[in-house]
């Protein structure tokens, strides 16, 4: 108790509080660029914090790491994008609410949703970081093969026009998966004798490519903004209060989102790509009206901004228990704690307890100045989206994108791949298939292959390998789920496919 009153003085101090506050906004703005993720952002600023003190420069890291999290919903909500792959989720009912003129009300939405989000996942760390580690060490290759097969369940959820072109989807962002090198066994394939493809196709390439560029085709073939004009729809005001007040009122959407960030931030090489999304799905499936999900309803906005922000402080349980980076960016904090002298692990938290207190209390700290930051920053975001012409707006962003996707590996091979990624994209949302089941199969083909894979070479000695897959209750508790999951998506299906669930409704009605 007395390093963590200690560390809480050495934070509220003028120097600190500005340092967090430059670190957010930072942040915030490089994670709102598409193509710069919150791994980059760390790598941007990481040599600016070689002169800082330990404690000052883990407390810049961490507001850039908090705001650039936060700094995807914005695009996400304006412009159809995902600033980070963790925004992914933010797009379904973020710029539907932008384009019915409510962008202001999602943009305030996300910005509560991810300070309680960011709160809760300190809280996380500070209790119960050990015994959380312990409990994500269990996670070997078969549970992380059904972990991935859970997420792949989410294909349904993400279909609401057909779940055939959904599946065709996620098939399509599989395959995208397998090029490359084998992440077992190292041999290439689908490079079709060309050796720069043995790199793959990086996630953010694909979700550039895929989410981006069918939107400046979209905008550029209407002759249309990203958003209305205020003009068009008529002036919104909308109450920061009646907000709050909506997302509190469903106390249960919020604490399932912080509850799934949590369970899912601490399995290393989980991620919150998969962490928004599943916090959608089960926020759509438990609602009274999930019909109206992906076409504006703001529960959808708070349940994926909660839990990925949830993700920030709670992929560092296994970082600084075990060493073990729970998401990308957490490696380059891990590099940061060995630059100073500091090893993960129990001492860390005894010996330098004031250092790692205020490390995570700092992050707390940013969660909370993402308030007035993203909400005056939303506000200005807003307007100049809306008062840009197309035809400045649409070369403005594509510009920024291909230089985005260059930065990523400083490769024309990149930007050559988004564009074709791009250009399929759009041509495959004319037809119905979506790019989220696509980025959905592409980020957790990997995942499956390697966790199967690994568990059958576990179990080559065994009469019967694959039920190497089944070898510990965790592992069926997992696959039960996937079952579940699945059960939950195609029941509802196939008894509106028979017309049995509109008579239920209607007898549901009359007892009502």
């Amino acid at each position: 108790m007395d390093m963590l009153l200690e560390a809480l003085a050495s934070l509220l101090t003028f120097e600190s509080v500005i340092t967090v506050l430059v670190g957010v906004s930072a942040g915030l703005f490089i994670g709102a660029m598409p193509g710069l993720t919150a791994t980059m952002a760390l790598a941007v600023l990481l040599p600016f914090t070689f002169s800082m003190e330990a404690l000052q420069g883990l407390m810049a890291l961490g507001g850039v790491y908090m705001g650039s999290i936060y700094g995807g919903a914005f695009t996400a909500i304006l412009i159809n994008t995902p600033g980070t792959p963790s925004s992914i989720a933010t797009t379904f009912d973020g710029y539907p609410m932008a384009r019915q003129g409510r962008a202001y009300e999602a943009i305030a939405a996300a910005t509560i949703a991810s300070v309680v989000g960011g709160i809760v996942g300190v809280i996380f760390l500070l209790v119960l970081a050990p015994p959380l580690a312990r409990w994500a060490v269990a996670f070997g290759p078969s549970e992380m093969f059904w972990v991935a097969m859970l997420g792949l369940t989410l294909v349904a959820s993400l279909s609401s026009d057909s779940l055939l072109k959904g599946l065709l989807g996620g098939c399509i962002g599989m395959l995208l998966s397998t090029i490359g090198v084998s992440p077992v066994g190292g041999e290439s394939r689908f490079i079709f004798d060309y050796p720069p493809l043995q790199g793959g196709i990086e996630l953010i390439v694909a979700l550039i490519g895929l989410f981006v560029i069918p939107e400046l085709l979209t905008m550029s073939a209407e002759g249309r903004g990203a958003l209305p004009g205020e003009a068009e729809l008529g002036r919104k005001e909308v109450s920061i209060l009646s907000i709050a007040r909506h997302i509190f009122g469903k106390p249960v959407n919020l604490i399932r989102s912080c509850l799934i960030g949590q369970i899912i931030a601490i399995i290393p090489g989980a991620g919150g790509n998969v962490t928004s999304l599943v916090a959608y799905n089960e926020a759509r499936r438990f609602s009274r009206d999930p019909q109206s999900f992906g076409k504006g309803n703001v529960d959808g906005v708070v349940a994926s901004e909660s839990s990925n922000n949830v993700m920030v402080a709670g992929s560092m349980v296994p970082l600084l228990t075990l060493g073990i980076p729970g998401a990308p960016p957490d490696a380059i904090i891990l590099g940061v704690l060995l630059m100073h002298g500091l090893r993960p692990g129990l001492d860390l938290f005894t010996e330098s307890g004031v250092l790692t207190n205020g490390f995570i209390l700092s992050m707390g700290m940013a969660a909370l100045l993402l308030l007035p930051v993203g909400l005056l920053g939303g506000r200005l975001i807003h307007r100049v989206v809306i008062r840009t012409p197309y035809y400045f707006l649409v070369p403005s962003i594509a510009m920024v994108t291909i230089l985005g996707t260059f930065a990523l590996r400083n490769s024309l091979l990149d930007v050559g791949i988004m564009l074709i990624l791009g250009t399929a994209g759009y041509f495959l949302r004319l037809i119905g298939i979506q790019p989220a089941p696509i980025v959905l199969g592409l980020i957790l083909g990997g995942i499956a292959e390697e966790g199967y894979v690994q568990t059958l070479m576990a179990a080559v000695v065994d009469p019967i390998p694959w039920l190497r897959l089944l070898h510990n209750p965790l592992s069926m508790v997992l696959a039960g789920l996937v079952v579940l999951g699945a059960a939950t998506a195609l029941v509802p299906m196939w008894l509106a496919r028979k017309g049995l669930l509109d008579r239920v409704d209607e007898n549901d009605g009359r007892s009502s």
